[in-house]
């Protein structure tokens, strides 16, 4: 289900181990209904040529931080969040990102926004419904340059912890080509808001651009099961 990047030489084994596997998570299609989650100890050690001591102990690291599930005697399983967790989590992303938008109206430079404006120009409606994929990377990229253009370092701090766990979200959500659509149109708007320097239009704006997300999974991925897998969307 995931794919291992070479370690980086430059830090400690114990964070190199524990930062490619998160990465590899958070990058994967968690919300696919054919994703195995499922984690085999010995093919990944295999690809990353150590042993699963140091394995088994990034592995526990990231249970700590909800990612995993260790189940003795079963294996390690990669965790969703449910559907509550989902929707609590872009609620609480949202309260950030309005924040943030709010923040850039005053604080970011002319050449910030231009930079936010072509993001957002980098896809038409027809392209972004053609390439999917990467038009999600794309809107990721958007969202994070708002949150970066606050120029508050804790908000950034908050908001990337839950940002990424809203990745795997996010990539699934916006293979709907609908919900492609609209996000188009909203992220222009949000543009000219904090182009025009309007604090209150854009914190608005963002903010219901971040619930409707919500609405929409909490009306289209119909059920999760006890362990988070979508049964249908």
């Amino acid at each position: 289900m995931i794919t291992l990047k070479p370690l980086n030489s430059q830090a400690s084994l114990k964070d190199r181990i524990y930062g490619v596997l998160r990465e590899a998570i958070l990058d994967s299609d968690l919300y696919d209904e054919s994703a195995s989650l499922k984690m085999d100890e010995r093919h990944m050690a295999a690809q990353l040529g150590i042993s699963r001591t140091p394995l088994r102990e990034a592995l526990t690291r990231l249970e700590n931080e909800g990612l995993v599930e260790i189940q003795a005697r079963k294996g390690v399983f990669v965790k969703r969040l449910s559907l509550n967790e989902i929707v609590e989590t872009i609620t609480a992303w949202a309260a950030l990102e309005s924040m943030a938008a709010w923040l850039a109206c005053e604080k970011a430079s002319d050449d910030e926004i231009e930079a936010l404006r072509v993001i957002s120009a980098r896809f038409t409606i027809d392209s972004a419904t053609s390439k999917l994929n990467e038009y999600s990377e794309s809107n990721i990229e958007f969202h994070r340059t708002i949150i970066h253009m606050s120029k508050c370092s804790k908000l950034q701090e908050i908001s990337e912890d839950l940002f990424s766990q809203l990745r795997p979200v996010r990539r699934r959500a916006l293979r709907n080509s609908d919900r492609a659509y609209t996000s188009i149109g909203e992220h222009a708007k949000i543009v000219e808001a904090i182009a025009a320097r309007d604090a209150d239009r854009a914190a608005n704006l963002v903010r219901g651009h971040t619930i409707r997300l919500g609405d929409y999974i909490r009306e289209t991925w119909i059920s999760l099961d006890k362990d988070g897998m979508a049964i249908g969307d």
